[in-house]
């Protein structure tokens, strides 16, 4: 299975930015899926996630009211629209899928099978 993010880039702060991530892999349809971000010398961060259908999302309160996440199974392709974007948003955005499991419940933790590459998102003051 293969995750590949894009979308990241340098916005102004007060912008928007969209990321998405396409799952690719054979015969393969993902569960929950999720983003996460890691900011230089700091943790790996819950941003926000998805379930297996859409109907449950979760977000991490630092941004909850300005990200969006969503999901198109057809295309196996998570995204995460952010706007209102801070400085404090630098990161690069890890994407993550969970297998195909039929719950509602969405992992806010980093206990994803699948990870991308990560994309740079760079948020100017």
């Amino acid at each position: 299975v293969q995750l590949q993010a894009s979308g990241g880039g340098l916005v102004q702060a007060g912008g928007s930015l969209r990321l998405s991530c396409a799952a690719s892999g054979r015969s393969f349809s993902t569960g929950a899926m999720a983003w996460f971000r890691q900011a230089p010398g700091k943790d790996r961060e819950f941003v926000a996630a998805i379930s297996w259908n859409g109907a449950s999302r979760s977000y991490g309160n630092s941004v909850k009211g300005r990200f969006t996440i969503s999901r198109d199974n057809a295309k196996n392709t998570v995204y995460l629209q952010m706007n209102s974007l801070k400085p404090e948003d630098t990161a690069v955005y890890y994407c993550a899928a969970d297998r195909l499991v039929y719950t509602l419940v969405v992992v806010t933790t980093p206990n994803y099978p699948y990870w991308g590459q990560g994309t740079q998102v760079t948020v100017s003051s």
